[in-house]
């Protein structure tokens, strides 16, 4: 397997990971109450996914 001639240099790597970033979230609308939530999860809110009902949520008096 192929070795490297040679080490990079600090500055090199600095350079290579300075593209490494972390992203904002892709938040859509939920279907049934309008919260903004994380993509293909349940709602925890109203605990709906894809229309139909997921988590039954307790209601409290």
């Amino acid at each position: 397997m192929a070795q490297p001639k040679r080490r990079w240099s600090k500055a090199r790597t600095h350079s290579k990971r300075s593209t490494w970033k972390l992203e904002n979230q892709n938040l859509v609308e939920c279907s049934h109450c309008h919260e903004l939530i994380k993509q293909h999860r349940v709602c925890p809110n109203c605990g709906y996914y894809n229309g139909k009902e997921v988590v039954a949520k307790k209601i409290e008096n």
